[in-house]
Order: C-alpha cells, then sequence, then structure tokens
C-alpha cells in the first residue's frame, strides 16, 4: 500500500515511525499562574502542578462548548488542584504550540490568566492523574516551569502582582 503524501508544510514531522498526517485540528485550553502570600514571611508563592509525565506546569485543560476561557481556567483549577476560592484577576497571554496525537496535528492555543489563589489554599485535593502538587517560591517555580511561554507569562503575572500591591 502506498502511504499518503503528508499536508503541505509538515513533512518534517512526517518519519518512518510518524505516519503522515492526515488531519489538522485547533484546540483551546485555559489555566492559571497561581499566586498566594506564604503564611510564614508574607513572601509570594506560585501553585505548580506535576503531570503523569513528570513535568511542572500549570493547572489547565479543555475550553468546552460556549464557555469562556476565564470560566475553564476557574473550573479547571478547581478540578486540578481542589482549590475552592480564587480570584480569576486578569489575562495575562496566550501561548501557541502544536504536537502530533498519531495521525493528527493539533494546533493548540492556551490562555493563561493571573489568579489570586484565597481562602485555605493548603485544601488541595489534586486529581488522581497527577503526580504532584505544590506552592513554590517564585524563583523555584520559575525554575521548575517546564515551559518556556509560561514562565514568561509567569513573569509578567509577577509584575502585575507588585504592581497591584498584592
Amino acid at each position: 500500500m502506498k502511504r499518503p503524501k503528508p499536508l503541505k508544510g509538515f513533512r518534517h514531522l512526517v518519519s518512518k515511525h510518524n505516519p503522515a498526517i492526515k488531519e489538522v485540528v485547533r484546540e483551546t485550553t485555559s489555566g492559571g499562574i497561581i499566586f498566594r502570600r506564604a503564611e510564614k514571611n508574607n513572601s509570594l508563592e506560585i501553585l505548580l502542578i506535576q503531570d503523569a509525565k513528570n513535568r511542572w506546569t500549570i493547572p489547565k485543560g479543555h475550553v468546552e462548548p460556549n464557555e469562556e476561557p476565564r470560566d475553564t481556567a476557574k473550573r479547571e483549577i478547581q478540578e486540578e488542584t481542589g482549590l475552592k476560592t480564587m480570584d480569576v484577576m486578569s489575562w495575562l497571554g496566550k501561548v501557541n504550540f502544536r504536537y502530533r496525537r498519531t495521525q493528527t496535528l493539533v494546533l493548540m492555543t492556551m490562555h493563561i490568566y493571573l489568579v489570586h489563589g484565597l481562602g485555605d489554599t493548603n485544601d488541595l485535593k489534586p486529581e488522581d492523574w497527577l503526580n504532584d502538587i505544590q506552592w513554590f517560591p517564585v524563583n523555584d517555580a520559575i525554575d521548575k516551569i517546564e515551559y518556556e511561554d509560561i514562565g514568561k507569562l509567569m513573569l509578567l503575572g509577577l509584575k502585575k502582582i507588585r504592581e497591584s500591591g498584592l
């Protein structure tokens, strides 16, 4: 059987081990860079989750039909972390990337919000698929975050926190 030709512009993603891409889909996710003030010394901390592949990242998930990205960020944070009380403050930006899912190329847009964790921020109930969840001092969180684009938005979020006086 003759192998189908890859879609124009995506030939570099095809090899002996990867069959040709047959479709391209667009998906949208939304999540948040969650911060709090540490009880001990009032320093800023960022909440990160460790996914099933041991990558430290932020809570995020797919935007449902007829759902606004801001609402998705809040819902996904609650689902993934168990954090009940928060203030979704401002939109920090979006990250675009692509990945391959068998014969599908997924073009992903991720909206990221700055989120102030409120209430009992130690009462976390991570979803079963997560390997870990932790509050990190800001510098440690920036070092741990797996994705450079999210790290850049984290820095923008820190600037907004300073400007707001929180």
